[in-house]
């Protein structure tokens, strides 16, 4: 079986976006969900104040096991239990909380903690960080993510999140970001599968 971490670096070289499917209704996960992968998105984060989000993160695990998925917006050790009960790998927070990666990585899950400072990124990869989400990518333009690249070690995964469309994206990618998360761009509660995927397949050929 392919450890998380395998899989989140695998998954980062094969196509290095991350789906934020905040509001997502349980109805419509696997629908949902079957574009994404269909379109070749591998990494699905539900975040938990979506509706019955565990509920998503257990049925999307179990129809697409080769995928990455897991929870976003987790903000305790309690609910990083919760999301491996369910069968989700994959622990996003918009901050750095010691409590939850540390919990995450006892339990062999991927942990992308939120950052925004380089005392934020160095804490989140002593505490056992598999990554780091640069949040909000709305306030680090590709010049920060270029300044904390030239000081983080050189392994060190930065995924900038909020606020990313396709425009913006070759920027990043040049400053040295490793991926991205995709929040509202790619998906909003009331959207169509269909919708999602024209997003999807924009966001892939960007």
């Amino acid at each position: 079986m392919t450890h998380p971490t395998d899989k989140l670096r695998q998954a980062l070289q094969t196509l290095p976006l991350l789906a934020i499917l905040r509001g997502l209704p349980a109805q419509d996960a696997l629908s949902i969900g079957q574009v994404l992968v269909a379109s070749g998105w591998s990494i699905i984060e539900v975040p938990l104040n979506s509706p019955q989000p565990l509920t998503s993160i257990a049925n999307l695990a179990q129809a697409f096991p080769q995928a990455l998925v897991g929870a976003g917006t987790v903000l305790s050790a309690a609910q990083v239990r919760e999301v491996h009960a369910a069968g989700g790998q994959l622990i996003v927070s918009p901050n750095f909380n010691a409590d939850v990666v540390h919990q995450a990585v006892q339990l062999g899950m991927v942990c992308l903690p939120g950052v925004m400072t380089a005392t934020e990124a160095f804490a989140a990869l002593h505490a056992g960080a598999s990554g780091l989400k640069l949040f909000p990518a709305d306030m680090a333009t590709p010049a920060v993510v270029k300044a904390l690249r030239a000081v983080l070690p050189a392994d060190t995964l930065v995924l900038p999140v909020g606020g990313i469309t396709p425009r913006n994206m070759a920027a990043y990618r040049a400053a040295g970001a490793n991926g991205f998360g995709i929040g509202s761009a790619l998906y909003t509660p009331g959207l169509t599968a269909e919708q999602v995927q024209q997003n999807a397949t924009l966001f892939v050929a960007a």
